[in-house]
């Protein structure tokens, strides 16, 4: 990574999370977000982990850690701080799930809850901390995730066939938005393949197995106009790209998004578009080895407009997915291996 890229992304997570100090280092919260916001942070881990790796820091890791503890001591428990989620404690922090960190209690519109897609990627940014650091903890983490949230996420409708609800209660025993999520069955298909293939034995088949048979049904069907839904689908798609259903995905996505440039939705007033929808694109575009030379030469395109105007909307999710996209790093199957 060019030195001028990593002061770049230096500058914007010192910004974000604060001055790292090496006694007790605590991220800064996010003023509008109750402290924490999951989506958010499991990117923010996930550049802490590639800057460790482009710069042999031990700081960066530390602050990966601590940004991990951070979320589980605050997400992990109920809104006011009482008691822990379900069943986790302190050694086992996240058998209740993790709450997603919005602002307003989960009972007034876009509030608190958990969504299914925040919690795979949670999942996924412990795996990679795992593999960092060498460390099953972090694993053991991920899967705790994944048994405790998969059985209030999943049901079967009066054929058998499986579903999903999109987004669930704090404390998981009601759905809040009953309608399926367009990417969640390959998420977490992707997701909980890539940790059982990390764990010292396999306990997520029939979680797997589950999610495959969502995949199967429903990968045919898949369709999207959204930049962040697209670039996720990218993304998703890249860790198994040659098998028949990432195939199919990654070409409708590829397709779509180009629909999209030529239409001019990239070039909209900026007040019509969000920026980390379109920093989802760029990742995805970047880690996809079938995205086109063109498309990413788009990318320092898409980046440098946004750039005068980041933190304009937000403060958090905006930089923190910049930084991703400007060094995707360990969220890149090909980094690490």
């Amino acid at each position: 990574m060019e030195k001028s890229t990593v002061e770049q992304i230096l500058k914007i997570v010192e910004t974000v999370y604060g001055t790292y100090t090496k006694s007790n280092w605590i991220p800064k919260p996010y003023a509008d977000n109750k402290s924490r916001y999951l989506w958010t942070d499991a990117y923010g881990v996930c550049n802490f982990l590639t800057l460790y790796r482009e710069t042999n820091d031990i700081k960066y890791l530390e602050q990966a850690d601590a940004l991990i503890n951070n979320v589980h001591d605050i997400l992990g428990h109920q809104r006011n701080g009482k008691k822990r989620l379900g069943t986790a404690t302190a050694e086992y922090p996240t058998r209740g799930g993790l709450r997603i960190g919005k602002v307003e209690d989960e009972g007034s519109y876009d509030g608190d809850g958990q969504y299914f897609h925040y919690l795979t990627k949670w999942a996924f940014a412990l795996s990679r901390m795992a593999k960092v650091k060498n460390d099953q903890r972090y694993i053991r983490w991920a899967v705790d995730l994944i048994k405790a949230i998969h059985p209030h996420f999943i049901y079967r409708d009066r054929n058998d066939q499986l579903h999903m609800y999109w987004k669930m209660s704090i404390d998981l025993t009601y759905p809040v938005v009953p309608s399926e999520g367009n990417l969640d069955p390959y998420d977490g298909y992707v997701t909980y393949r890539l940790i059982d293939e990390m764990a010292e034995e396999r306990e997520l088949e029939k979680e797997i197995a589950d999610m495959k048979s969502m995949v199967d049904i429903k990968y045919s069907h898949y369709r999207s106009s959204d930049p962040l839904d697209l670039g996720e689908a990218l993304w998703i798609t890249h860790w198994y790209s040659d098998e028949l259903w990432a195939k199919a995905i990654t070409s409708k996505s590829l397709q779509a998004l180009e629909e999209l440039w030529q239409h001019g939705d990239f070039r909209e007033p900026l007040n019509r578009r969000l920026a980390f929808r379109e920093f989802g694109t760029t990742i995805g575009v970047q880690v996809n080895d079938k995205a086109s030379e063109e498309w990413k030469s788009r990318i320092n395109e898409i980046h440098n407009l946004w750039l005068p105007h980041l933190y304009k909307r937000d403060k958090d999710i905006s930089p923190v997915m910049l930084c991703t996209s400007l060094r995707p790093g360990v969220i890149s199957r090909h980094y690490l291996q």
